[in-house]
């Protein structure tokens, strides 16, 4: 029996590596989990009651681009959000953003650019569903360094013309998936008219949009809209996991230009699964409601305070601007993530489970990743054994 070879040099998804790293050993001190990005702020206290409202609706089949109503409250979300006015035939909902993440390029992505191999590029480090969807289109995935060099967002403009002509897709995560930098209006105007000047798509990963401390990140809706660019040229993604804090309630959505949204929809009406409906019922509500957001990002900003406080004496430490995790430089990843948890146990994540070697290294060896998702006195005590252990 045979198998793909495009998947056969895969390496082991970081959190069975995490485990194969850690779990022989144990560790230091009461365990502490910093590693996953899984949101542990309360969701919004009507969840249930809305769930139980519509809890009869299982008996029914989804549809499969998402209930009129939802759809509604998404358009309305973004109008809010990005005062940019979206239609419900440029939306789609999804089980979360990695299917959409995934799908979107099976149904958009070419099988030939300009006669040859297309590319999709991504920012590395990355979310790994990028490089999966690259291979499954059978392109190049082309991983293009984010470090503190280039402001910690892919410098796509500088790859050779060759690439970029070939160039179908180009994954971009505002804010950074680890990093937690934000792109400029200026990176967005960059981008986009690079996009136009290759004839390719952008796939804007906007998961952490709402998590931030002062200023509302620029979105690629917003930002096309503000060249004027066909909205054809961005493909949106967005979760209600970060936002809202219900990562397992699987709900986001996908938006686009009209024609990009029929692609993706026809596909998924073969290969997807539609949201439950007392799923978007409650999707519907909590989009639709924006009290809860303001205090979940209270929290993280009083998280972020923290680690500013904590980390002020290490001078290699850089708070980010958004999002909900640090971006640590050490030595090496694997080893100061070992240290930590047979000497403290605290339990965070090697910067290189999120990135791939390049000819110049591999840019997220030097790095670990602290998710700052537990509650505040448990987050305070891992920040500090962090300092303690690895900076003092």
């Amino acid at each position: 029996m045979t198998y793909p070879e495009r998947f056969s040099n895969l390496p082991a998804y970081a959190w069975p590596r995490l485990r194969a790293l850690l779990d022989s050993t144990q560790a230091g001190g009461d365990p502490v989990n910093m590693t996953i990005g899984e949101p542990q702020h309360p969701f919004p206290a009507f969840v249930p009651d809305v769930l139980a409202k519509s809890v009869g609706e299982f008996s029914k089949y989804p549809t499969n681009e998402g209930a009129p109503e939802l759809l509604a409250a998404i358009c309305g979300w973004i109008t809010r959000r990005y005062s940019v006015d979206v239609t419900p035939d440029r939306v789609m909902v999804l089980n979360g953003t990695r299917e959409g993440l995934y799908h979107a390029a099976m149904a958009l992505c070419p099988e030939v650019k300009n006669g040859k191999q297309p590319v999709v590029l991504l920012p590395n480090p990355f979310y790994q569903v990028y490089a999966i969807a690259a291979l499954s289109v059978n392109a190049e995935p082309v991983m293009v360094p984010a470090t503190t060099a280039t402001g910690h967002l892919p410098d796509y403009a500088s790859l050779p013309a060759d690439v970029l002509d070939r160039t179908t897709i180009a994954y971009i995560c505002s804010p950074a998936n680890p990093q937690g930098a934000v792109a400029s209006p200026e990176y967005w105007a960059t981008l986009i008219a690079l996009a136009e000047k290759h004839d390719f798509k952008i796939f804007a990963d906007e998961c952490y949009s709402e998590i931030y401390r002062d200023t509302p990140p620029v979105g690629g809706l917003e930002a096309v809209a503000d060249t004027g660019c066909d909205p054809e040229r961005i493909v949106v993604f967005h979760s209600l996991s970060k936002r809202s804090n219900l990562p397992g309630l699987r709900s986001g959505f996908v938006a686009s230009g009209p024609k990009n949204i029929k692609e993706i929809r026809q596909l998924r009406a073969y290969a997807g699964a539609p949201v439950p409906m007392p799923i978007q019922r409650v999707s519907e509500r909590v989009w639709s409601d924006e009290g809860h957001v303001i205090q979940n990002r209270e929290l993280y900003r009083a998280k972020f305070d923290d680690a500013d406080v904590i980390f002020a004496g290490v001078n290699s430490y850089a708070s980010p601007e958004a999002g909900f995790f640090l971006w640590l430089p050490v030595e090496d990843g694997e080893k100061a993530t070992l240290k930590l948890w047979q000497e403290t146990g605290v339990r965070v994540l090697p910067g290189a489970y999120l990135s791939r070697p390049d000819p110049n290294g591999d840019p997220g060896q030097g790095y670990i990743r602290v998710a700052l998702v537990a509650p505040k006195e448990e987050t305070q005590r891992g920040l500090i054994l962090i300092r303690d252990c690895l900076y003092t």
